[in-house]
């Protein structure tokens, strides 16, 4: 914590004719302490700030920012102020000037793009317009408080300026009351001084800027340098949004590379991070393989998408069918060819299908649809559910002809929340939450009858994805006795039984047994799989390839323990379950019917496949 500035030598006489520190200060103290580590970063030269008083904040930002060749300058229209501001300096051990003028009177042309951390504590109290007038014609302490009709009489003479006074990367903060409207205030700086920004950058893990794209004026390439220093550099950075002072960084790191968006606006995130992977699946349907190389091998395509997709920092077309047709990598065509691929591009683009193209033809016409869900659940060591619930998705691949429409419908009972539950009392019922479609679905028939209308894209995409948090179906049950004999010993005995129809199979089941981290060796007996101690991650690993519903399977074993000096308690980390069942759900979901529609009347097929696995998330505690 920065200590507050040492304002003893600071008289009640001084007091008189200087406004002392009070309440609206040390917010403005706190923000700057909070912001301490974006400041540095910064690597400022010059910090102003106007109507600087007892110079308080002044002293306390050369104190955040440490030991640096940066100027700080004040500036006050008392002469009383100005005096004060220097002697606080002095009396703190750092170097502070001051002038006295009015604002930044007389220094607009020395400080024009210069200033790096801008500070205004101004006069925001709503007096009469005439009083704030003589209160600035005096130069004494009530021009520090006494602001006109709402209290932006003063602070409006500067804001008209602040855009041509911050260097590139320069801050602004301000104090103001509710009386003042700061968000009329932020607006008014977005609109007026064009204090916003987008930017869009591909980092390799060493921070290195492989592409950069900036999208407002405000923000430059150097802001990079701020994301290498405070996210890629820092191994204790975990979270994908790290805000520093007004800037936002949101990141995707994939393999070995980072793909970054910056805003300085309240931005929805939900929206930024849609946005990171879209573009990343959109790399991966180009060249595969989202890594350094592939990156640096195809950065003219990179930049081609980037332009195609954002419009001033705004996403405009994501499509992955509609980008081929105009961004490939294939030969140059004719012009005859150019021109005729440009008329279908225009009407793909600004049609009611903007997914789909009018002209794909197939031999053999196919759709194949994919219930995919995973079970979540965490068990308690005496049974019971402490929390269970399914990540659902429909994946969709269509090789249809034509433009057709599709009409998919679940099941017969099917509810979106617990107001449409109430009043049917069906206990069968399939109750989903948090639905989402793709944008070709017709969201109006599916609230009408709950069938899934729409024209699909071309190949494989998600149709719609889910959650299920209620009455979910647990494909394994596991039951675990553990019994530890003193601290030499500790005996498992596990069950495993599959809770379906026996016409299915579970495959690929995985349980990691923990065991105590001075385990030497354990012996394990089984009838079923097979089971490995693995001293490295502290666990049993059994692994049993395919078991039958309405089955079990039980392993018995004993781990020998060794002691040691410091016989902490063992903390018995719960067993992780992975497997997957063919043909079932676990939230109950099924597809009653797929009807394909077109003009020609053709003939398709279709494929309905289920599949519930689980893999890291199904948890049971001993």
């Amino acid at each position: 914590m920065i200590p507050t500035p040492d304002l003893s030598h600071l008289t009640k006489e001084d007091y008189k004719h200087v406004y002392e520190p009070a309440e609206d200060t040390f917010i403005l103290l706190d923000a700057l302490e909070q912001d301490a580590d974006y400041l540095k970063s910064l690597n400022p030269r010059l910090c102003l700030e106007i109507g600087s008083g007892s110079g308080c904040v002044l002293s306390f930002l050369a104190a955040v920012l440490g030991s640096t060749t940066a100027l700080y300058l004040g500036t006050d229209i008392n002469i009383r102020a100005a005096q004060a501001t220097v002697r606080t300096g002095l009396q703190n051990k750092v170097s502070t000037s001051a002038i006295v003028t009015s604002l930044c009177g007389g220094l607009e042309r020395r400080v024009k793009h210069q200033v790096d951390v801008l500070v205004f504590n101004p006069p925001y109290v709503p007096t009469l317009e005439d009083e704030a007038s003589i209160a600035q014609d005096a130069q004494d302490i009530a021009g520090a408080w006494a602001g006109g009709m709402d209290g932006m009489a003063i602070t409006d003479q500067l804001l008209k300026n602040v855009g041509g006074m911050l260097s590139p990367n320069g801050v602004f903060y301000l104090v103001a009351v509710k009386q003042n409207d700061p968000e009329g205030i932020c607006a008014r700086m977005r609109d007026t001084q064009g204090l916003e920004g987008e930017a869009f950058f591909i980092f390799n893990q060493k921070g290195e800027v492989l592409i950069s794209r900036l999208f407002r004026p405000d923000l430059k390439r150097s802001i990079a340098d701020v994301f290498r220093i405070q996210v890629v550099s820092n191994s204790d950075v975990r979270s994908p949004i790290i805000t520093l002072g007004s800037t936002s960084f949101f990141h995707v790191r994939v393999n070995n590379v980072y793909v970054m968006a910056v805003t300085k606006n309240n931005a929805n995130a939900a929206l930024v991070f849609e946005f990171l992977y879209k573009f990343i699946s959109i790399a991966r349907s180009y060249f595969s393989k989202v890594d350094e190389e592939s990156v640096k091998n195809n950065f003219v395509l990179i930049y081609e998408l980037i332009d195609e997709i954002l419009d001033f920092g705004f996403p405009q077309n994501s499509e992955i069918d509609t980008l081929k047709m105009y961004i490939t990598t294939e030969s140059v065509k004719s012009e005859a060819a150019v021109r005729e691929e440009s008329t279908k591009i225009t009407s793909q683009a600004t049609g009611s299908t903007s997914w789909r193209r009018n002209d794909i033809r197939y031999k053999k016409n196919e759709a194949f649809v994919d219930v995919v869900e995973s079970v979540n659940l965490l068990m308690s060591a005496k049974g019971s559910v402490l929390r269970a619930d399914v990540d659902g998705h429909i994946m969709m691949r269509a090789y249809l002809s034509g433009t057709p429409e599709c009409k998919f419908g679940l099941n017969d009972k099917l509810l979106l929340n617990k107001s449409d539950r109430e009043p049917t009392g069906d206990d069968d019922a399939v109750e989903l939450d948090d639905c989402q479609f793709h944008q070709c679905v017709r969201l109006g028939k599916f609230d009408a009858d709950r069938s899934i209308t729409f024209i699909p894209p071309d190949g494989e995409f998600e149709l719609m994805k889910y959650r299920c948090t209620r009455d979910v179906n647990l494909p394994l049950k596991v039951m675990p006795t553990v019994v530890e004999h003193g601290r030499t010993k500790v005996e498992y005995n596990v069950t495993v039984r599959t809770n379906f129809s026996s016409k299915l199979y579970a495959t690929e089941i995985a349980l990691r047994i923990p065991t105590p981290l001075n385990a030497t060796k354990v012996d394990a007996k089984y009838q079923h799989g097979k089971a490995k101690y693995t001293p490295s991650e502290n666990v049993l690993l059994w692994k049993i390839p395919r078991m039958q519903g309405g089955t079990e399977a039980t392993l018995t074993a004993v781990a020998d323990l060794t002691s040691t000096t410091n016989q902490k308690p063992w903390a018995r980390p719960p067993i992780d379950v992975d497997f997957q069942v063919l043909m079932l759900t676990a939230s109950g979901l099924s597809v009653r019917y797929l009807k394909v529609f077109e003009k020609s009347n053709y003939h398709s097929v279709k494929w309905v496949r289920y599949l519930t696995k689980a893999s890291g998330t199904y948890q049971i505690r001993i």
